[in-house]
C-alpha cells in the first residue's frame, strides 16, 4: 500500500469500476479499495424535472447518468449476452475471452438478483424467421440475448452490490468528483479530488462513464495519452404504440438492426429499445439529451428505441464529443431542451405543434418535449439515413413509418475518445488503467462490467508479482 492511502483507487462508480472492485474482493486480493463518484449515493439520485413533471432544471452532477450505478442504474437494465454488441473488448482480447467474461459477469448479477429469464435464445425459430425477413428490408439483425432487469430492479441488485462492497471493507465516497491524477517519472501516485484532497494510492482505474468522457479526455491530454477518436452516434428517439413492435419485443426483447443508408452508405443502428417503456431526459454536462427506459413494475403503451447514425472523423479533426454537444445544443437552443417531432410533420416539411401532437394517435410519454422541427437541428444526411432506416423497418414492422411516430432529438452517445490500453487494459502510464463507457471501449453494462474484471485482474496480478 501506499504509505496512508489505498492500494487502489477507482474513479467512477458505474458498472466498470463496480466490478473492478467486487472482483478485488470476490478473489480475496487483500488490496485497500477506495471509490470516488462524483454523483450522489443512490437514494439521493432524485431527478427534480421527473418529479415535478418541469423542463430538465440542469442540475450537476445530473442525477440521471452520474452517481452510484452510473447511468446505468437509471436505464432499464439491460445485459446483451454477446460480444458482438456493447463494446470493443475483443480488439484487446480474444472474442472466446470476452465472451466467457460477459458469462461471469452475467452470474455475478443473477448472484445479486438479476431475474433468471434471459430473451432470444440463439436456436429459437422465431428469430431465425425475423432475421430472414430482416434481409429482405436491407437490414441485418444481430442475434443477442438478453436479460432484462427493469429499472427498479436494477437500483435494488446495485444496493446490494454497494452493501456487500462495504461489508468487505471497500470505501466508497459518493459526491467527490476527481480532478487530478497524480503520476511521477511515468507511474501514477493517486489522485486529487475536487476539493484538493490528495489521495495517494499504488494503482488507478479511470472509470468515469459516459458523462465523464469528456473528463477523461482532458485528463489525458494532460498527462500525454494517446487516443483514438470512436465513431461520434448521434440520432433520435422514436416512440410508437407496442402493439407496432409487440412480434419482436415478445421474442427478442431489444431487436438489434443495422442500415447502411442508400444515398450515403452511413451505418444506422437501433439502440436501447424499451417495450412498454417511457422516454426520459439525460443531463450530459449543460447539455439536455433524450434516452428511454423501461420499468420491472410499470407500462405504459408505447415502445421507443434509439436510431442512431454513425460517423467516424477523420484528419485534421478530433473532437466528436464537441460535435455531438453541438448538434444537441441546437435543439436546447430551439426548443429550451428536448424536441419531439411527428414523422409525418417532418417528412411533409413543417414543425409539430401542441395542436398536431394531441391529434396523433401516440400520445408522448416524455410530456416535457417541445414541439419543433428536427430538419433545423440534424444534417441533412443524418436525416436522411434516419427516414431510410425508418422506412426498411416499417417492412418488419408495419407501423413504424407512420405519419403519427414520435421523434425525438437529440440522442447523443458520448463515448467517442478511446484511450489506448494493452490487453489488461492498462495506460502507457504504470499502474494507471482505464476501463468502462467513459474510456471507449465499451458501450453497455455487460462489457463495461466485464471491462472492469479485466482491470482487476490485471492489478492482482502486478500486486503479487
Amino acid at each position: 500500500m501506499t504509505a496512508g492511502g489505498h492500494d487502489v483507487i477507482i474513479v467512477g462508480a458505474g458498472p466498470a469500476g463496480i466490478f473492478t472492485a467486487l472482483e478485488l474482493v470476490r478473489r480475496k486480493s487483500g488490496l485497500k479499495v477506495l471509490i470516488l463518484e462524483k454523483g450522489h449515493g443512490l437514494q439521493k439520485r432524485l431527478c427534480p424535472s421527473q418529479k415535478a413533471d418541469s423542463s430538465c432544471r440542469h442540475c450537476q452532477p445530473c442525477s440521471v447518468v452520474s452517481g452510484w450505478g452510473g447511468a446505468g442504474a437509471f436505464s432499464d437494465g439491460k445485459l446483451t449476452l454477446s460480444p458482438e454488441v456493447g463494446g470493443w473488448l475483443s480488439e484487446y482480447i480474444p472474442e472466446r475471452e470476452v465472451t466467457e467474461l460477459i458469462n461471469y459477469v452475467d452470474s455475478v448479477y443473477r448472484y445479486f438478483g438479476a431475474p433468471e429469464k434471459v430473451y432470444g435464445a440463439a436456436d429459437d425459430e422465431r428469430i431465425l424467421d425475423i432475421q430472414r425477413q430482416a434481409v429482405l428490408a436491407d437490414l441485418k439483425l444481430i442475434p443477442a440475448p438478453i436479460r432484462h432487469l427493469g429499472t427498479g430492479r436494477t437500483q435494488a441488485v446495485l444496493q446490494a452490490m454497494k452493501d456487500y462492497l462495504e461489508e468487505h471493507g471497500v470505501e466508497i465516497r459518493v459526491d467527490t468528483p476527481v480532478r487530478e491524477i497524480l503520476v511521477k517519472d511515468g507511474v501514477v501516485q493517486g489522485v486529487i479530488t475536487g476539493g484538493g484532497e490528495e489521495l495517494p494510492a499504488r494503482f488507478v482505474v479511470v472509470a468515469p462513464g459516459r458523462d465523464g468522457a469528456d473528463w477523461l479526455r482532458q485528463v489525458a491530454g494532460k498527462l500525454n495519452l494517446k487516443l483514438a477518436v470512436n465513431p461520434v452516434d448521434i440520432g433520435v428517439r422514436v416512440e410508437v404504440p407496442a402493439a407496432v413492435m409487440e412480434h419482436l419485443t415478445s421474442v427478442i426483447y431489444e431487436s438489434k438492426f443495422i442500415f447502411y443508408s442508400r444515398k450515403f452508405d452511413d451505418r444506422v443502428r437501433t439502440f436501447c429499445m424499451n417495450p412498454y417503456g417511457e422516454v426520459v431526459l439525460e443531463n450530459n454536462e449543460g447539455v439536455v439529451t433524450v434516452n428511454g427506459h423501461s420499468y420491472a413494475d410499470k407500462r405504459t403503451e408505447n415502445t421507443n428505441f434509439a436510431l442512431l447514425v454513425s460517423k467516424t472523423f477523420t484528419e485534421p479533426f478530433k473532437e466528436p464529443i464537441a460535435y455531438g454537444r453541438y448538434i444537441a445544443q441546437l435543439a436546447n437552443l430551439l426548443g429550451g431542451g428536448v424536441l419531439v417531432q411527428r414523422l409525418g410533420d417532418l417528412i411533409s416539411g413543417r414543425r409539430t405543434t401542441r395542436e398536431r401532437l394531441s391529434k396523433g394517435l401516440v400520445r408522448p410519454t416524455l410530456e416535457e418535449a417541445t414541439p419543433g422541427d428536427l430538419s433545423l437541428v440534424f444534417p441533412y444526411r443524418h436525416l436522411t439515413a434516419i427516414v431510410e432506416m425508418l422506412q426498411a423497418m416499417d417492412k418488419i414492422a408495419p407501423g413504424v413509418y407512420s405519419r403519427h411516430t414520435l421523434l425525438y432529438g437529440v440522442e447523443v452517445k458520448f463515448y467517442s475518445s478511446r484511450l489506448e490500453l494493452s490487453p489488461e487494459l492498462e495506460t502507457q502510464i504504470k499502474n494507471l488503467y482505464g476501463a468502462g463507457d467513459g474510456a471507449g471501449v465499451t458501450r453497455g453494462l455487460a462489457q463495461a462490467s466485464a471491462a472492469g474484471v479485466i482491470a482487476a485482474r490485471g492489478i492482482m496480478r502486478k500486486a503479487v508479482a
